[in-house]
């Protein structure tokens, strides 16, 4: 049985030169995207309740693949939901909607849960994201009993970063497979 990636973008979506958008263009029948009504206008309970909505529906493992404020979704759903099918979650550059006002539009994400997260996961984080502070992504990472990894000065970790299909990435994210996969 293969694994199964969901990526969890966070406001916005990620456009064409995201590394999400890359690598779910790269490995279509690996990767599919979680899909929200209103990317520019995020609602906490409408972005959760579509998360729990595809991962009901699982019938094989997956791993979330999230970004930005897609983390917090992710944490989110967690402290709400479980499912056996959710092996892992990579959580991108979590955006600290609690302490950036440039989040102030964000509905229901706050408190961010900070309860540990049932399944493995890896926190990354920039030391010069604008979203959230270096020590901010690393607090999270405790909280949710994640593996942490500080990428050095790599902004929000974003098609801005000019990461392109981000092999880094695809490396961390093999540390989430139980075999690693060819070509990703």
């Amino acid at each position: 049985m293969s694994t199964r990636f969901l990526t969890v973008p966070g406001l916005a979506g990620s456009g064409p030169q995201h590394w999400q958008t890359i690598w779910e263009t790269q490995h279509p029948d690996s990767f599919s995207r979680i899909e929200q009504d209103s990317w520019d206008w995020p609602n906490r309970l409408l972005w959760v309740a579509r998360l729990q909505e595809i991962i009901s529906h699982l019938t094989e493992p997956a791993i979330l693949v999230a970004h930005s404020l897609g983390c917090i979704t992710v944490a989110h759903w967690a402290a709400e939901f479980s499912s056996p099918f959710i092996e892992g979650a990579l959580l991108v550059a979590p955006a600290d909607a609690e302490l950036s006002k440039r989040l102030n539009f964000v509905e229901g994400f706050t408190p961010i849960p900070l309860q540990p997260i049932s399944f493995k996961s890896i926190v990354v984080a920039s030391t010069n994201d604008i979203y959230a502070s270096i020590r901010r992504s690393k607090f999270f990472a405790d909280a949710w009993g994640s593996e942490f990894i500080n990428l050095g000065k790599k902004g929000h970790i974003n098609a801005v970063s000019g990461l392109e299909d981000w092999p880094e990435g695809k490396t961390i994210l093999n540390q989430l497979v139980s075999s690693e996969l060819a070509g990703i």
